[in-house]
């Protein structure tokens, strides 16, 4: 599905990624897990069509996405879930969500979309008519990740969608990560809870200052120690 190869990315003339490859079947989940400042959101953001790359390819489905817009990369079927939710506090629940079809392909479905989303959240339903800055942490981020599903996409990119969370919602987060997987929705993960991440991921990548030193099976790269002290530092 997703064939990222040999990915540069640069931030003016700092580099942050060197040939990074990675790639994501079918109904999968895969997680990109390293410490703060490795490159994980770069990674995503470059996948998104959000910084351009400046060397290496991405191919979804065999389309070309390294040097396409953003929101023709939705139209593609990826959607995002960004860190820290980048929601419109000032609109209401039902408007966000609305937002989160606006490309051609999703628009005739939006009513059905809508109805998938409430049920898999049923606050939002109860919540829809309120404005998004008033809901809490774990409200928002059930929207962030509502609104990217009303894009109806086939690829989900989900960047830190645990962080600052309360425990009890956490589980509900990773609970629907399963769910939108087991609907026939790959997620490319990128989760500073890494054993919760791995839990759930059939493969991973660990990522360290902008370069691939580690991948496979997730269960198995969970248990290596190069994780702890890449990740944790001990």
């Amino acid at each position: 599905m997703l064939e990222v190869s040999d990915l540069d990315v640069f931030y003016g003339d700092a580099q942050a990624l060197w040939e990074v490859s990675v790639r994501v079947e079918d109904s999968e989940v895969v997680s990109i897990v390293g410490s703060n400042g490795a490159g994980k959101s770069t990674l995503v953001g470059a996948v998104m069509g959000i910084l351009p790359a400046r060397g290496g390819t991405i191919l979804f489905d065999g389309t070309n996405l390294t040097e396409m817009a953003g929101h023709r990369v939705c139209r593609c079927g990826v959607a995002i879930v960004p860190e820290g939710r980048r929601l419109f506090p000032g609109l209401t629940v039902a408007d966000n969500l609305d937002l989160g079809a606006f490309n051609v392909a999703a628009r005739p479905h939006q009513a059905e979309s809508l109805q998938r989303v409430y049920a898999l959240f049923p606050r939002l339903s109860e919540r829809a008519a309120q404005l998004a800055g008033s809901l809490s942490g774990g409200e928002q981020q059930m929207l962030a990740i509502g609104r990217a599903l009303m894009a109806r996409p086939r690829l989900l990119l989900m960047d830190e969608p645990s962080l600052g969370l309360a425990p009890v919602i956490v589980d509900e987060v990773f609970e629907v990560i399963e769910t939108v997987r087991a609907a026939g929705v790959s997620v490319l993960l990128v989760e500073q809870n890494v054993s919760r991440a791995l839990e759930i991921s059939s493969r991973a990548y660990l990522l360290s200052e902008g370069r691939i030193v580690m991948e496979g099976n997730a269960s198995e790269l969970a248990a290596r120690p190069e994780i702890r002290r890449a990740v944790l530092g001990v």
